[in-house]
Order: C-alpha cells, then structure tokens, then sequence
C-alpha cells in the first residue's frame, strides 16, 4: 500500500499539490508580515507540507485544543480560510471530469475542512487506504 500512496502523491505533486502548496505558503507569508498571525503562518505552513504529501497522512482533533483554537479558527476562515476552500473546490472541479483525476479530485474535497479550520488539529500517518476515511 505504501507503493501506492507514493504513487498517487507522486502524480498529486504535479498536477495540484505544488499549486495549492503555494497558495498556503503566500498566506503564511502575510501571516508572518503581519507579526500578531504569526501562529495562523505556522499552521498555514503545517497545511501546506500537508497539501504537498497527503496521502498515507490525515488529520486528528489535538486533545489540548480549547476556545482558543475555536476564536482562531474563525479569524482564519474571515481572512484567509475561505479562499483556500475555494481553491480546493475550484481546482477538484477540472479534476473530475479526468477519469485518473477523480482520487485527486476527492483529496481536494477533503483537505477543505483543514483548509477552514488548520488551528487545533494536527498531521498524522494513517494505515488506511485512500478514501478509507
């Protein structure tokens, strides 16, 4: 399985995961401008490395993630979350009507939650199979 989930990383580098990768580093980078986001360019930077290599990976709820997280998250989704949602769904949209672009189009569905909420959730290996989730 892990021949596999190289593979379709592989192929998801190319065809979307560098583009998307970069949309999260220009929004780290303004984070980081702007000094008091410093914490919301950490994460963009965490989803980032995420978007570049998701699959064999997922994300969990941290236990220790509180109302902090949740305030977080919602300044994240007014200022930037929104747009790289819709990045995910605009670009999932070219890659369903390819028949060997359909899992890349799911991956990109599915890092749209982590896309509106990154603050509170970590990236973690799984042993499941693509779509497992």
């Amino acid at each position: 399985m892990k021949v596999f989930n190289l593979l379709l990383n592989i192929l998801w580098l190319v065809f979307c995961g560098i583009w998307m990768a970069l949309g999260y580093l220009v929004a780290a980078l303004i984070c980081f401008v702007l000094i008091v986001t410093i914490p919301f360019g950490i994460a963009s930077l965490r989803i980032a490395g995420f978007v570049l290599w998701p699959f064999g990976r997922t994300t969990v709820e941290r236990p220790d993630a509180g109302a902090g997280s949740f305030i977080g998250n919602v300044i994240w989704v007014i200022f930037a979350g929104w747009w790289l949602a819709l990045a995910h769904l605009i670009t999932s949209i070219p890659l369903f009507l390819s028949i060997i672009g359909i899992p890349f189009g799911w991956a990109n569905l599915k890092l749209i939650p982590i896309s509106l909420m990154p603050l509170g959730r970590e990236v973690v290996p799984t042993d499941e199979a693509f779509g497992g989730r």
